[in-house]
C-alpha cells in the first residue's frame, strides 16, 4: 500500500505510508535520527577499537616472509616467551619441501630502551634475525642487512610512541644498559601492548639478552638462545598444505606447525576473546546495540501513539495486521538508515583523528561497515517487533 503524492505537472507518484510517517514531521525525526545515531556512533566506534587493537597486534606477524610458521606449542600469544630448541629448525630443513627454516629471537620484557633525548627509561619489544637470513618483508630492513651486522647496531621503529623518541639513522641511546646506535628505521607502529620496536642482528641481541655464558661446542663465544619463532619457505610448486603435514610429523609435539594467515587467525581470536583488552570492546559494542534498542523503540512507541487512530482507521476499514506489522518494520528499517548515515561520518572522521593521534590503524572498514549496518537494522527491527503490539492489541472501537 502506497500513498498518493501529487507532483508539479499534474505528475502522481507513490510513497510508502511508512515513509510518509517518518517525513510528517521533520523535526521530529530529526531529533529521533540523532537519537539513534548516537547508538549506531557508540558501536562504530568501539568497532574501530577493536579492530584496530586486533590489527596492530598481528600487524609484525603480516611483515613475516614466510609461508609457514613454527612456534612452541605453549605460545598462546605473541608477545609472551615460549621459545623452543633451534635444533627443531635444523630437523625442520630436512622435511621434503622446505627450502629454508630461519629464526627468529624475541624479547619483551627485559628490553629496557632509553629515551636518547630525554634519558627516560620505557620496556620495547626487539625482534632478531640472521642478516644472511632475512626474516621481515619490511624494505627498509631488506636495504639495511649489511648494517645490521655492526656491533650494537639497531634498527627502530620509526612510527613508535613519541616518547621513546624520534629515530633517526647516526642516533645513538641505551638498550638493557648496553650502547647500540640507530643505523636505520622502518615502518610498523605500536600496539595497545607494545610502545615501540627494534630490530637486531641475532649476534647482537646474544650479547644484549643472551643470558647464562654457554659455550658452544668448540668452546667459542657463547651460543645463541632459543629461538621464538621459525620461519618457514616452501619451495616453489610445493604445496603449503602438504609441507605442513609433513613437518607436522617430522617435528616433535612441542612445537606448533602453522601456517602464516593461521597464525595472524590465532593471534587475532586470542585478543578478541581472551585478552584484557579485546573483550572490552566486544562489550562496549554490545552496550551500544541494547542503548540503540532502546531509543528507537522509544522512537517508534511514540510514532505510532502519535498515529494510532490513523492505523485505527486502517484496521477499521479492512486492511490486515500484517500490513500495518509491515508499515512499522519499513520505518524502523527507514529510521536505521537516517541515523547510519551521520553515525558513520562522525566515527569515520573521530577514528581517524584517533588513528593519527594515536598511531594505531583506527579506520572504519568494509567488514566494520557491514557488521555495523546489520546491527543498527537488527537493533531498529526488533524495537518495530516490540513496538508494533501496540498496533496490533488497537480496537477501532476503543480509539473512536
Amino acid at each position: 500500500m502506497a500513498w498518493l503524492v501529487p507532483l508539479g505537472g499534474g505528475e502522481i507518484a507513490t510513497v510508502p505510508l511508512a515513509l510518509r510517517n517518518l517525513l510528517d514531521n521533520r523535526s521530529r525525526l530529526v531529533r529521533s535520527a540523532l537519537g539513534i545515531a548516537f547508538a549506531v556512533f557508540l558501536m562504530l566506534v568501539q568497532l574501530g577499537f577493536r579492530t584496530a587493537f586486533i590489527d596492530s597486534t598481528v600487524e609484525i606477524i603480516r611483515n613475516f616472509d614466510a609461508d609457514i610458521v613454527l612456534t612452541s606449542s605453549t605460545k598462546f600469544q605473541f608477545g609472551k616467551k615460549a621459545p623452543f630448541s633451534r635444533r627443531q629448525l635444523y630437523e625442520a630443513r630436512a622435511v621434503p619441501g622446505v627450502a629454508s627454516a630461519r629464526p627468529i629471537y624475541a624479547e619483551w620484557t627485559r628490553a629496557i630502551w632509553k629515551n636518547p633525548y630525554t634519558h627516560e627509561s620505557y620496556i620495547v619489544q626487539v625482534l632478531a634475525f640472521d642478516p644472511d637470513q632475512p626474516v621481515f618483508l619490511f624494505p627498509e630492513v631488506q636495504r639495511n642487512l649489511e648494517a645490521l651486522r655492526q656491533p650494537d647496531a639497531v634498527m627502530m621503529d620509526r612510527r613508535a610512541r613519541r616518547f621513546l623518541g624520534k629515530p633517526r639513522a647516526g642516533l645513538e641511546s641505551e638498550l638493557g644498559s648496553r650502547q647500540v646506535h640507530i643505523i636505520g628505521t622502518f615502518a610498523l607502529g605500536p600496539d595497545f601492548q607494545t610502545d615501540g620496536t627494534l630490530i637486531m642482528s641475532d649476534r647482537n641481541f646474544e650479547k644484549l639478552f643472551g643470558g647464562a655464558e654457554t659455550k658452544t661446542a668448540s668452546g667459542g663465544a657463547p651460543a645463541l638462545p632459543d629461538a621464538e619463532f621459525g620461519l618457514i619457505k616452501v619451495t616453489p610448486g610445493a604445496v603449503v598444505a602438504d609441507v605442513q603435514q609433513a613437518l607436522r610429523s617430522a617435528l616433535p609435539s612441542n612445537v606448533a606447525v602453522l601456517t602464516r594467515q593461521q597464525f595472524v587467525d590465532q593471534e587475532s581470536a586470542f585478543q578478541a576473546k581472551y585478552s584484557g583488552v579485546g573483550p572490552i570492546f566486544g562489550a562496549g559494542t554490545m552496550i551500544g546495540f541494547v542503548v540503540g534498542m532502546m531509543i528507537s523503540y522509544q522512537v517508534l512507541f511514540n510514532d505510532i501513539s502519535d498515529q494510532l487512530p490513523q492505523y485505527a482507521t486502517l484496521k477499521a476499514i479492512g486492511y490486515s495486521t500484517g500490513f500495518l506489522v509491515k508499515v512499522v518494520l519499513q520505518q524502523a528499517v527507514f529510521y536505521a538508515l537516517v541515523g547510519y548515515v551521520p553515525a558513520y561520518l562522525l566515527a569515520a572522521l573521530l577514528l581517524r583523528l584517533l588513528g593519527e593521534l594515536l598511531l594505531l590503524p583506527m579506520r572504519v572498514t568494509l567488514s566494520i561497515m557491514i557488521v555495523s549496518f546489520f546491527l543498527t537494522v537488527g537493533m531498529c527491527v526488533i524495537s518495530g517487533l516490540i513496538a508494533v503490539r501496540r498496533v496490533i492489541q488497537t480496537d477501532p472501537a476503543e480509539v473512536f
